[in-house]
């Protein structure tokens, strides 16, 4: 038997009297395309399972059939969207045959072919091996590894190399034979050529639109295909070549490099503003330490809008929250970290700063290491659960969610199909609300739970069904949210629920409102926290300066829970909040605010300027605010 290779057909035969193959059949262009798109798709979507066996027995405990399943339908939408980005070059090459058809296309994009093989190959079996090392998919991590070949393969046996590269060459072989079968066709000579053209344009937008991951708000990302409060299962259904290609970008961001004094000088300022995160002779604002926790992140609602935290505010606007801040515990020094709403909420939940060039909430492998609300209470026997009624899919929210602590996700999917589009963002706050409420009443009281839940109406465009501000659209959507929150606490009272309740209410961010506040003024980053419920035992108002990312640390030292975890979250109503302070950081800077004042430095400069201080210049602000930021940059590039 003659040994057939999947390359003969690329070379032109040229001996005599050899046997011919049969003749290719001829195809239109779009039919190559579809089977070149379709055939790269099963490639990954096959490759799925292959990588749950390929890991140990203990790390795939427990994986069912319908597990394998449900890894391979919800990763299919990364997968699609691969297979697009691979599609992109022969769409363009097709496309130009269109026009040249004499061109020999057939043998260039049978080569093409070959080379997404190839790349295949390697990025499935690294990214199988490697799981096993990091826990975590393959992403722009290995190229640093690339540099330095010999230190990596030390950890590894020579037989482990042979099989590795076995895999490889298994793997490679088995693409090549699928995806020169589908493209083992000769283009149709075309007549319309035109008419083709404008069709081409058309399957154009469609491949680009796929691999954005649909017309949705958000664009594909890794934690779109999220599924399970199982990690290693939502691992299973990323695809991994679209882990490497969108994490390139991001880690560039991620690893710079924020060196603004040597290491132990740095070291020495960041110990000087005592972050800590112990908690010792707590002063108590509850009267139980196992409440039920529902946390609500409040779509931009900056202290601008809360006349309790910021006696310039217009008292009408939030009449509400006016009320539950003299009936609960407010805090009238609270800063928001950063301007964004996927910062603000890893900000919140998981106590982690923010940073001036990127999200970490999009570095998929970083976010899912970081600490988090839900996995503390989580570890502590509560039930735990996340809701939105917009795109939970968007900037990898939901990849973070489920990573770090929440059971359940539920986004406007999740809603009926009537209620998805009653906002520009999605479902409005009345509705989420109202599921919120009914969430509540019905979980059964003996089990303790958390649930996180963030609003949207009070953002841009600012449309709401409600008008009691008619003439200030900004300030009417932040009285529509007021509305609802007052609704819903009203109806909570009512309820059995509400005697063990804790309800915390914060923003993500502030916003620019008044119009012309730069992010510089801390008054676009103060933000009301508000603590109300059963289980508060009295009202109070704290007046220390204080940071989102303090949250967890406050919340889990009031519950009598570890909270080591939250390196960058501190006790607020500990005796070792010995330095009140907060910090905030755009895209041109970062502010550090203490009781001594403010000062802000401007980042794009080199070297750094300063862009305001106020009351008076202070040289030790600055330092401060450089050395945190260094600080944590330092500590991201660990994780």
């Amino acid at each position: 038997m003659r040994w057939k290779t999947p390359f003969k057909d690329i070379l032109p035969r040229t001996a005599k009297g050899r046997k011919k193959s049969a003749t290719p059949r001829t195809s239109a262009p779009l039919t190559i395309l579809s089977f070149f798109y379709l055939a790269t798709t099963l490639l990954f979507v096959v490759a799925k399972p292959c990588f749950v066996w390929a890991q140990s027995a203990s790390v795939r405990e427990g994986v069912s059939t319908a597990d394998l399943l449900q890894v391979m339908w919800h990763g299919l939408a990364l997968d699609l969207a691969t297979a697009g980005y691979a599609s992109a070059p022969l769409w363009l090459l097709l496309g130009i045959a269109i026009w040249l058809p004499k061109t020999h296309v057939r043998y260039i994009y049978k080569v093409y072919a070959l080379l997404v093989a190839l790349v295949f190959g390697c990025v499935v079996v690294a990214d199988a091996c490697l799981y096993g090392f990091w826990g975590t998919k393959l992403d722009s991590t290995a190229w640093s590894y690339l540099d330095s070949p010999t230190g990596a393969l030390q950890s590894v046996t020579g037989w482990y190399l042979c099989g590795v590269v076995l895999a490889v060459s298994v793997t490679v072989f088995l693409a090549a034979r699928l995806l020169l079968w589908a493209l083992n066709r000769r283009l149709k000579p075309v007549r319309h050529r035109l008419a083709l053209s404008g069709v081409w344009l058309l399957v154009g937008g469609l491949i680009f639109l796929g691999i954005r991951g649909g017309v949705g708000k958000s664009t594909a990302n890794v934690g779109m295909v999220y599924f399970s409060d199982r990690l290693f299962l939502n691992h299973a259904a990323v695809n991994p070549a679209f882990s490497l290609l969108s994490s390139l970008k991001k880690a560039k961001a991620a690893e710079q490099r924020m060196d603004f004094f040597p290491a132990d000088t740095c070291a020495a300022l960041f110990a000087a503003l005592d972050y800590n995160t112990r908690s010792e002779n707590t002063e108590r604002l509850l009267h139980t330490t196992r409440p039920n926790v529902l946390i609500v992140l409040m779509e931009g609602c900056g202290g601008q809008f809360v006349h309790a935290v910021d006696p310039k505010s217009d008292p009408n606007v939030t009449p509400n929250l006016n009320r539950l801040a003299h009936e609960g515990i407010v805090f009238t020094e609270c800063y928001a970290n950063s301007y964004r709403t996927d910062r603000g909420t890893v900000c919140t939940f998981s106590g982690y700063p923010s940073f001036p060039n990127l999200s970490v909430m999009k570095l998929a492998a970083k976010a899912s290491k970081l600490p988090s609300i839900a996995g503390a209470l989580r570890e502590a026997g509560y039930d735990t659960e996340f809701l939105y009624g917009g795109d939970i899919n968007f900037t990898n929210t939901n990849g973070y969610l489920l990573s770090t602590g929440y059971r359940r996700t539920t986004g406007d999917t999740g809603f009926p199909p009537e209620a998805r589009h009653t906002h520009d963002w999605g479902v409005t706050d009345a509705i989420a609300f109202d599921s919120l409420f009914q969430r509540i009443i019905r979980r059964p009281q003996q089990e303790p739970w958390h649930i996180g839940f963030l609003t949207l109406a009070s953002h841009e465009p600012w449309k709401v069904p409600y008008s009691r501000l008619p003439h200030d659209e900004k300030a009417n959507a932040f009285a529509y949210l007021d509305d609802c929150i007052g609704r819903f606490v009203e109806k909570l009272k009512k309820t059995e629920a509400w005697k063990n309740l804790l309800v915390i209410f914060l923003p993500d961010h502030g916003i620019n409102y008044p119009e012309g506040i730069p992010d510089s003024d801390e008054r676009r980053s103060h933000i009301p926290m508000i603590w109300v419920g059963g289980a508060v035992s009295a009202p109070r108002v704290v007046s220390k300066i204080c940071n989102q990312t303090d949250l967890p640390a406050t919340l889990l030292g009031q519950m009598d829970l570890p909270h080591d975890a939250f390196r960058f979250s501190r006790d607020v109503m500990s005796a070792t909040y010995r330095n009140p302070c907060a910090v905030h950081t755009w895209n041109e800077g970062i502010y550090f605010k203490d009781s001594t004042g403010i000062s802000v430095v401007n980042l794009l400069t080199k070297p750094t300027s300063i862009i305001r201080e106020a009351p008076a210049p202070s040289p030790r602000r600055c330092d401060a605010a450089k050395a945190f930021l260094q600080t944590c940059y330092d500590d991201l590039r660990g994780l």
